[in-house]
């Protein structure tokens, strides 16, 4: 149904964006057909570059007139293929979005475009006593976009919750090549539909957003930092909900088991602490009362003590936390760095992560299939890394679609959902009628063709047809 990168077509795209920035050899296609998911690799026609709204304006409407399939890129970080070019066609990189428009510290609102790379707009704020909490492990090179794009989350959204908690407004491309800016300055706002809660989390497949308005925090002026060891996975994962029973909300709370520690030493060649205990949880509160924080403390080692802690480390200055986070960071691509993988995004209610984890375990033994897990504990989110090892393609490719689908249909039962926040794109596609009912599927197709009625941005994501 989509029609190919023509050479007419390509002088249309070097008259739009400069010849400059407009590109068809072998190495840049090379570079943007994948991203951070497993080994998927799509190759499109062309990449462009463009510098504007109006510019990626131009290339939707010739796009949309030749039905030429277009895709949105951002850092490449992707865990779900959802920027990958499936049907070639036009990749529209964002990079020279860049620019950190605004930082209003009287209404606590920054104005940023789609390509500032999310540590870089973290660090700017962190500048002027300014927070934006969401937090993802690629905040190193991900963009602002694309986090809105997938709805990012991260360790900190069990206390400040996810992208979609900061977005008042944004601008966006439609499609067929409309600019529209949506929302309001304001904190609340009922007027009309809200178009940029629907863009966010949307996966690309709704419009192209150039520029955002976020409302952002006070920067807290304390952080502590903690790490636990324990001795029964089971003891470590259980101990999680006892702790915000206890009245600490922590602003992180990560898991970690055995192996993902060991991986992590691997990839760093350094020694994380207490690493050959079975479990281990990184746990940062912060605030701006530091005696409250100390108090937060205590009550938290007390919570854990019949949880039968191995050691707790308290980490008080800047360069030891940061050692710490680092190695969490670490964690994701070194797991996947062991072997061939599948990477799932599970998410249930907090209290139902004993039971994920106890189910994730039985099934992938029942298929003789090594998984490490790790994750958000504090929001419930479980990643879950299928490993290939050493098994043959043959046991891999009979096995592993059906264990994920049991591991989803076990997280649907106790109450979760498939992603959390790397998002359905196309790795996962065929596994939304497992979360998702057929009227809710339809719904949002009919939602997708209002704003695509020629399907030409970022097909064959998200729906299997």
């Amino acid at each position: 149904m989509y029609s190919k990168v023509n050479p007419r077509i390509l002088d249309l795209l070097y008259k739009i964006a400069g010849k400059d920035f407009v590109s068809t050899d072998a190495e840049t296609l090379d570079k943007f057909s994948r991203d951070e998911t497993e080994n998927l690799s799509f190759l499109p026609e062309v990449v462009v570059k463009p510098a504007s709204a109006l510019q990626i304006s131009e290339i939707l409407k010739l796009a949309n007139e030749h039905l030429i399939p277009v895709y949105t890129r951002g850092g490449g970080t992707g865990l779900s293929g959802g920027a990958l070019a499936v049907h070639g066609g036009i990749v529209i990189s964002m990079e020279r979005f860049n620019k950190i428009i605004e930082i209003d510290k009287e209404n606590f609102q920054v104005t940023v475009e789609a390509g500032v790379i999310t540590q870089v707009f973290q660090e700017e704020l962190e500048k002027e006593g300014l927070f934006y909490p969401v937090d993802p492990a690629s905040r190193g090179s991900c963009f602002i976009g694309g986090n809105i794009a997938e709805c990012s989350g991260g360790p900190r959204a069990a206390k400040y919750g996810v992208t979609r908690n900061y977005v008042l407004a944004l601008e966006f491309v439609t499609p067929e090549g409309e600019i529209i800016f949506t929302g309001s300055r304001t904190i609340k706002n009922v007027t009309g539909y809200s178009l940029a809660q629907l863009l966010t989390g949307s996966e690309g497949t709704l419009g192209i957003i150039t520029k955002i308005v976020f409302r952002v925090l006070s920067l807290p002026e304390f952080k502590k930092l903690l790490l636990i060891a324990f001795n029964s996975v089971n003891d470590c994962i259980s101990s999680v909900s006892e702790i915000y029973r206890s009245g600490v909300n922590p602003a992180a709370l990560e898991f970690l088991e055995k192996a993902a520690i060991k991986a992590a030493e691997s990839q760093l060649s350094k020694v994380f602490p207490n690493s050959e205990a079975e479990a281990q949880l990184l746990i940062e509160i912060d605030g701006n009362d530091e005696e409250q924080l100390n108090s937060e403390v205590g009550k938290i080692a007390d919570t854990i003590e019949k949880f039968n802690p191995l050691d707790i480390i308290l980490a008080e200055d800047r360069s030891k936390m940061e050692e710490l986070w680092a190695l969490r960071r670490s964690v994701g691509e070194a797991v996947k760095s062991i072997s061939t993988y599948k990477e799932e995004d599970t998410v249930v209610p907090r209290a139902k992560m004993p039971e994920l984890l106890e189910g994730v375990r039985k099934i992938t033994g029942k298929y003789g299939i090594r998984a490490i897990c790790y994750g958000h504990a504090g929001d419930g989110n479980l990643h879950v890394n299928i490993l290939k090892d050493k098994l043959s393609d043959g046991f891999w490719n009979k096995n592993i679609k059906t264990a994920v689908k049991e591991i989803f249909e076990l997280t649907v039962s106790l109450g979760g959902t498939i992603s959390g926040e790397h998002g359905i794109g196309y790795s996962q596609k065929e596994y939304l009628s497992i979360a998702l009912s057929e009227e809710e599927i339809n719904l949002s197709k009919k939602i997708k063709k209002v704003f695509d009625p020629n399907g030409i941005l970022n097909p064959g994501k998200i729906f299997t047809d």
